[in-house]
């Protein structure tokens, strides 16, 4: 797959892609992953959208992403929120940051993209005793005939070595991830939520996405986006349009 930059998509990152619903924070709570008071670390934390949820649950939460673009965005949308987060940067592997340092480690989106056994040990290394790594997904659903299966194909058109299409939002391999790296006690939240979006707001959530501007080159986004524009104006052009989404949370606990 071409290397993929998050940081050259920050913009529409920031703009568009919707962060995960207020349902998924209340059923997370009920698990113990962003109970008031804890200290938290968000890995991969992107422009915040994780991060932002656990702030305003009264989480003590810290950021931590290898592009300073995304944490630039982060620190702009927090501002807007009304929101204190303690950002650095550095990668999930190695934080730098000192032991049994946090209640709860999550990573949002982003534990592919991880190297996932590295990531697990040093998340266990964080983590107080009986504390908590959550692996969290609010994942498109492309379904036969819908409008993400169709966004699908024409990435893979403009970008044949993509991966991320054909996804049905659980990620089993996770718990192997967690259970290999020590942790216990694993459950798992999986629901279904919808996401809003208008064809301006879709076109720039597809923009940010890994096979579009963290990957080609600004001709060919261009290019892209406008044979999006053109799709959705001829095959689907109700608006506001209900994307089904789905909610997958992974916990595993540090006991012993």
């Amino acid at each position: 797959m071409t290397e993929v930059d998050f940081g050259k998509t920050a913009s529409d990152y920031g703009k568009y892609r919707a962060g995960f619903p207020a349902a998924f924070f209340a059923r997370a709570a009920a698990l113990g992953v962003g109970v008031p008071g804890q200290q938290v670390l968000d890995m991969g934390t992107g422009t915040g959208t994780l991060a932002r949820g656990f702030a305003r649950q009264g989480c003590l939460v810290t950021g931590l992403d290898p592009a300073e673009a995304m944490l630039a965005q982060a620190r702009l949308l927090d501002g807007e929120a009304g929101v204190r987060i303690e950002y650095r940067q550095g990668v999930a592997e190695r934080t730098g940051l000192p032991d049994a340092a946090f209640d709860v480690v999550t990573a949002g989106q982003c534990w592919h993209w991880f190297q996932r056994v590295d990531a697990a040990r040093e998340a266990w290394r964080l983590l107080r005793p009986g504390g908590m790594l959550a692996l969290a997904h609010y994942d498109w659903l492309p379904l036969p005939g819908n409008m993400v299966e169709a966004t699908e194909r024409l990435i893979l058109q403009h970008n044949p070595t993509w991966q991320g299409a054909g996804g049905c939002g659980v990620h089993g391999a996770h718990f192997a991830d967690l259970a290999q790296a020590g942790f216990t006690g694993l459950e798992a939240i999986i629901f279904d939520v919808p996401a809003i979006y208008s064809h301006e707001a879709w076109r720039g959530r597809i923009r940010a996405s890994a096979g579009v501007a963290a990957s080609l080159p600004p001709h060919a986004v261009t290019r892209f986006d406008a044979e999006l524009a053109e799709l959705l104006r001829n095959r689907f052009p109700e608006e506001p349009m209900r994307v089904p989404h789905r909610v997958f949370l992974a916990v595993g606990r540090k006991y012993g």
